[in-house]
């Protein structure tokens, strides 16, 4: 491999195998994958989608919205409460694809009322128990937003969605099944009021995991097409199910206090962490790299603390003694998601 700087490498076919077991359970659910695309934030692999059958995607931004749709996907979810100092480009976008659109107050519904000028489908964000963007299940409030949606010619009331965060916390399987049950049993009541919307649902480890998902028109989780390694410890997947390592030159090794520092920060793995204590963080695992492949963690073997441009890690000394300054070893990212975006320019699919 010619790196000389961190570089994510992408394992095309762990890419292929995780999104071929996602569209096999929303077809077990009889929902329609929507995945959310700001994991990879890739053309080449939106393609992988789109040759699977895929049709419809969600993103989370108007930027990227705007990428995706100039490779020619014409179904797009902006999947975040929408930016109403973006309405122009809302606008330009909703006149050449089918534009999805959320929202979670009266004021941005009147407000696009005002300053829409195109049609665009309108998801309204409940929030089931995450506590970040959405309504808080509040009937009236609800039922004023789509009177106003409704008397509007341009904004098409497509459904309710939500997204259950809170599972990153779960702490096993069963506290996953009782989120989505809950959230379930919340949106299946605006189901039945409003029975010609759809629900949209997504996350990455109850859309990975629960065997209650039935129920739920579109399933929208992002982060699986990856896996990191924060998915493995809530058990949403295997360690060789985890699709991105980043390749990271060996700067300084210190075999007497068992460290060696890595050219591979936080600028380049992001600062989430696993934290099993006080005294023990966990920024990423370590594994040894084959032509841009790897297989299981180095054992004992971790990085434990970052800053902007170095990555220290600990490990065992007979694990070390095989490292000098000027090789290449992999890290497997806490967090994939923020560690792709912060490497768009510097990656490696294989």
């Amino acid at each position: 491999m010619n790196i000389a700087e961190p570089t994510l490498l992408i394992d095309k076919n762990r890419v292929v195998r995780n999104i071929d077991r996602m569209l096999e359970r929303a077809e077990k659910f009889r929902a329609v994958l929507r995945p959310h695309f700001k994991t990879h934030q890739s053309v080449e692999i939106g393609e992988m989608f789109r040759e699977r059958g895929v049709e419809a995607i969600a993103v989370s931004s108007v930027s990227m919205a705007e990428y995706f749709a100039g490779n020619g996907w014409k179904d797009i979810l902006i999947a975040f409460p929408v930016n109403l100092l973006q309405l122009h480009q809302i606008n330009v976008l909703a006149g050449k694809i089918k534009l999805g659109i959320l929202v979670d107050s009266l004021f941005s519904i009147n407000a696009l009322k005002n300053g829409i000028s195109n049609s665009v489908d309108v998801f309204i964000k409940i929030d089931t128990g995450y506590h970040r963007s959405g309504l808080v299940f509040d009937d009236i409030e609800i039922k004023a937003i789509v009177d106003e949606i409704e008397v509007s010619s341009l904004l098409n009331l497509k459904g309710f969605l939500t997204h259950a965060g809170h599972t990153y916390e779960a702490k096993g399987i069963d506290e996953i099944e009782k989120i989505v049950k809950d959230s379930s049993t919340q949106l299946e009541v605006l189901r039945e009021k409003y029975p010609k919307t759809i629900i949209s649902w997504g996350d990455t480890p109850s859309c990975s995991l629960s065997e209650n998902l039935f129920g739920f028109d579109e399933l929208r989780p992002g982060n699986f097409v990856f896996f990191d390694a924060m998915q493995y410890h809530i058990g949403s997947c295997k360690m060789e199910d985890i699709a991105v390592a980043v390749a990271c030159p060996v700067v300084s090794v210190f075999p007497k206090r068992g460290e060696m520092i890595i050219y591979g920060g936080a600028v380049h793995l992001s600062k989430e962490f696993i934290a099993a204590d006080s005294n023990f963080k966990l920024f990423g695992y370590l594994v040894r790299l084959n032509d841009g492949k790897w297989q299981l963690p180095i054992n004992g073997a971790w990085v434990s603390n970052l800053s902007q441009e170095h990555g220290i890690v600990k490990m065992p000394k007979k694990e070390l003694e095989q490292f000098n300054p000027g090789d290449i070893i992999g890290v497997i990212p806490i967090h994939s998601c923020l560690t792709a975006n912060l490497l768009q320019s510097n990656c490696v699919l294989k």
